[in-house]
């Protein structure tokens, strides 16, 4: 657990965000620490998407985000994914034309021409399941190998916080175990991971701590 004496990796004070004069999220205030797992929790409707969309710079908002003790907060989903926090949003978002290598190569297009080849064959050591495919058009997968894809999109740019919206939807549970054991992996290498799940058990399996979302605000916050 982290000590008092750590300093956040991710500090958010005051948010408010919606989308154009629909108010969703009311002066949300949390932090992660380095190297934790921490799981959003809260029932539909409750604004954590549009958090998790405020905090990379998908949607406009008010208040302080600071990320590595930089002011991040309407900065640009760009910049932000340069500087080490990386969304992985819900859905299976991938280009189903493309090959699973080709996905990958995209999700690296700007990082160093030299690298790109290293961090594609990292982000595919994740899930073997996938690196098999790597020829094979996004289309032919099923939807839980899609999340994985996903999911390596946003391993290949090596983010220092990864935050994953709902990375169960529509999958099998023996897939989700699959796709959440990653979470533990990556909490072992030291990659800090925001996770908005709805299986509450089995998020709270990986989380060190659980903030809980009810109408736009933060009504709880506990160790696991």
């Amino acid at each position: 657990m982290p000590t008092l004496a750590v300093e956040p990796l991710l500090k958010v004070r005051d948010l408010a965000s919606g989308y154009g004069k629909i108010r969703v999220l009311h002066e949300i205030s949390f932090q992660l620490f380095p190297g934790e797992v921490v799981t959003l929790l809260g029932p539909n409707g409750a604004g954590k998407t549009t958090l998790l969309r405020a905090i990379s710079g998908l949607l406009p908002c008010t208040g302080n985000i600071r990320f590595a003790g930089n002011n991040i907060g309407n900065t640009g989903s760009r910049e932000i994914a340069k500087a080490g926090l990386v969304h992985v949003v819900e859905g299976h978002r991938i280009f189903t034309q493309l090959t699973v290598a080709d996905n990958l190569l995209l999700a690296a297009y700007d990082c160093a021409a030299a690298e790109r080849g290293s961090r594609i064959e990292e982000a595919l050591s994740y899930f073997p399941e996938i690196a098999a495919k790597r020829h094979d058009r996004g289309s032919t997968l099923s939807g839980g190998q899609q999340q994985m894809l996903a999911v390596a999109q946003g391993l290949v740019r090596r983010p220092r916080l990864l935050m994953l919206d709902e990375p169960s939807a529509g999958l099998s549970p023996v897939l989700v175990d699959r796709v959440l054991s990653v979470v533990n992996q990556l909490r072992e290498s030291g990659t800090t991971v925001l996770l908005v799940e709805q299986l509450v058990e089995k998020a709270l399996a990986f989380a060190n701590r659980v903030y809980a979302l009810a109408k736009g605000e933060i009504v709880l916050e506990a160790e696991t």
